[in-house]
């Protein structure tokens, strides 16, 4: 039966669900395909390698924008391409079970992320076109906050789904508590036989011991590399390690510096380390204190057993260091598997942590959890296409041939560059996240960090409390209260505002780099301050990208402002910590204040309506 909807519906019908939409495939196609992959004993190399290709499409989707414009209506783009992202989702699952599982899933993830970028397209360029200027301005933090949504559901829900299909799966669990104690003993060596008997009767795991404890003292840095280098040579030798694609070249020979690096990086560091390089500090080399736990089977499985070591609740400043991932068979059951588990280096105190040993049918876990992505996008194509309202604007181009069809293509880029002020426009979007692009790759590192290495020495906990959760909910915020102030005043009135409050926050971190505080209050006020004006300050940037994409081709040339504005985050994040490493943090966050003057320039060189964006009375 034909689906009809009206020429307009209220924004919050559809906004929230296809902005879910969007968010989804990304966060599975770049995030939880390498958990997926870690689970199923692909190796590092191999994830790091294959899965880094997979941001490509997002990044190249300005070239087949066009292709969305001209061809058939953004309403037929956004439901045919969720329908053929449920259909991809289904194949991944489906190809969970055969040997060459690699190959197969690691195709269909390519082209989800083609798929996902086209989705991406269309439905920025509906947004545009079925909605108000004033709408858009409201609603711009709502989409924000539901794309972070899904992304918290792809990183988080999904992931603690296939956890609990694979808890019910297998062999009964078995919880290891890991208590941090001042004066527990220490691992003088390893022990490899395991302590009791070899039971009979049912299958089961057994762990010796269940509850361990590890003094919170920083070890030499050698004599801790030399107690996990001894066991993972244990595990691999009797074969409780196996790569899912193993015999892949997982390195490539370097025929030494390139002339970039001899000619531009290596004099430039050393002037830079030279004048502007941090005070050192000598210290001694130290990690974190290790305990050891041993496993191993009741008997003979009769198949291959694969037990996966597991955060459970507690402190994560307790972390699994060798041993995560273990198989066993008829061959290796009845000798002692090696788990690590060492703390972070800067615990002091007491504390706690469980951990789990899963032994669950991994891949049916993820063909589970494919299975949930198979029919929720199923149900979000079905609504969208009752759901979304079929705006005058949103038509097909009028290109009928394939001569038609490219001479349109052309045009359509070729009217973005003719754009008057375009030149503004694009320095404007690669400068105007100058500074904070910097800024955002160093933030976590410079929490982490030990006090003599010039950070806050953080515990692993601890940046998740302050970065993971207390910065979202400022960045959250600031989203939405940008959206609604705009769509009050309007673009132009808040445009300088909101240049001076993405930017101005940025100094909290130079008062963090020199005062260094100790108190988690503190630090975390100076984050979720700097957050809170990203999130307010980045509506500016979004309702921009907007504006100018106006008038013909709208949804075309919002793709190519995304590309523009992956560019920009791009380039300055890739030197970002070559120069902090050669600066110190002190000096890299005084350099970043100054990396945002290019921001306050280029909006000098634009111009914007004063009613853009401004809610109708």
């Amino acid at each position: 039966m034909q689906a009809t909807s009206p020429s307009r519906r209220s924004p919050w019908t559809w906004i929230p669900t296809l902005y879910l939409a969007q968010g989804l495939p990304f966060a599975v196609v770049n995030t939880l395909s390498i958990i997926m992959y870690k689970s199923l004993g692909v190796s590092n190399a191999d994830i790091a390698f294959y899965t880094a290709w997979l941001y490509l499409p997002w990044v190249l989707k300005p070239l087949w924008g066009p292709v969305v414009d001209i061809l058939r209506t953004r309403r037929w783009w956004i439901w045919t391409m969720q329908l053929l992202l449920g259909a991809g989702f289904a194949a991944v699952g489906l190809s969970l079970p055969l040997p060459a599982f690699f190959q197969f899933t690691l195709a269909f993830f390519y082209l989800l992320a083609f798929t996902s970028a086209t989705h991406d397209i269309a439905a920025d360029g509906f947004y545009m076109l079925a909605t108000t200027e004033k709408e858009q301005a409201f609603f711009v933090g709502v989409r924000s906050t539901f794309f972070r949504v899904a992304l918290i559901t792809g990183q988080g829900l999904l992931v603690i789904l296939a956890g609990y299909v694979q808890a019910h799966t297998g062999l009964p669990k078995v919880e290891i508590e890991v208590r941090a104690r001042p004066g527990a003993a220490r691992v003088e060596r390893l022990e490899f036989e395991p302590a009791g008997t070899v039971a009979a009767g049912e299958l089961r795991i057994v762990a010796q011991p269940v509850e361990l404890e590890i003094a919170p003292q920083p070890r030499a840095q050698a004599e801790v590399s030399a107690l996990l280098a001894a066991a993972r040579a244990w595990n691999q030798t009797n074969g409780f390690y196996r790569s899912a694609t193993e015999g892949r070249a997982a390195e490539r020979q370097k025929s030494g510096p390139s002339w970039w690096t001899r000619a531009v990086s290596e004099p430039l560091g050393r002037w830079l380390r030279t004048h502007f390089g941090p005070e050192t500090r000598a210290r001694p080399e130290f990690a974190g204190e290790v305990g050891v736990a041993r496993l191993h089977l009741t008997r003979a499985p009769g198949r291959e057993v694969v037990v996966t070591t597991a955060f459970r609740a507690g402190d994560k400043s307790v972390q699994v260091a060798e041993g995560a991932r273990l198989v066993f068979d008829d061959t290796n059951w009845d000798r002692p598997a090696v788990v690590v588990f060492q703390l972070d280096p800067k615990l002091r105190g007491e504390t706690r942590a469980r951990f789990e040993l899963r032994s669950g049918n991994i891949r049916l876990s993820w063909m589970v959890t494919f299975g949930v992505l198979v029919a929720l996008f199923a149900a979000l194509a079905l609504y969208h296409r009752w759901v979304l309202p079929r705006p005058e604007k949103d038509r097909p181009g009028e290109a009928r041939n394939i001569p038609a069809f490219l001479k349109e293509f052309f045009r359509t880029f070729g009217a973005f560059f003719r754009k008057p002020g375009i030149v503004g426009t694009l320095l404007f979007l690669l400068l105007y996240r100058f500074g904070e692009a910097q800024l955002v790759r160093m933030v976590a590192p410079f929490l982490l960090d030990a006090r003599e290495a010039g950070g806050l020495g953080l515990t692993t906990g601890q940046v998740g409390w302050v970065y993971g959760t207390v910065g979202v909910i400022a960045l959250t915020c600031g989203g939405l209260l940008g959206g609604f102030v705009v769509s009050r005043r309007g673009l132009k009135f808040w445009l300088w505002p909101m240049v001076f409050i993405i930017h101005v926050p940025d100094a909290a971190f130079i008062y963090l780099a020199y005062a260094q505080p100790e108190s988690l209050n503190v630090i975390s006020v100076m984050v979720a301050l700097e957050q809170f004006g990203y999130g307010f300050g980045f509506t500016a940037y979004m309702l921009y990208m907007i504006y100018v994409a106006r008038g013909a081709h709208q949804t075309a040339h919002y793709a190519i402002c995304t590309g523009f504005m992956a560019l920009g985050m791009m380039v300055p994040g890739m030197w970002s910590g070559w120069l902090q490493e050669l600066i110190g943090y002190q000096h890299f966050f005084v350099w970043v204040i100054l990396a945002t003057i290019p921001s306050f320039l280029v909006v000098l060189l634009i111009s914007v309506d004063p009613e853009f964006g401004r809610k109708e009375r």
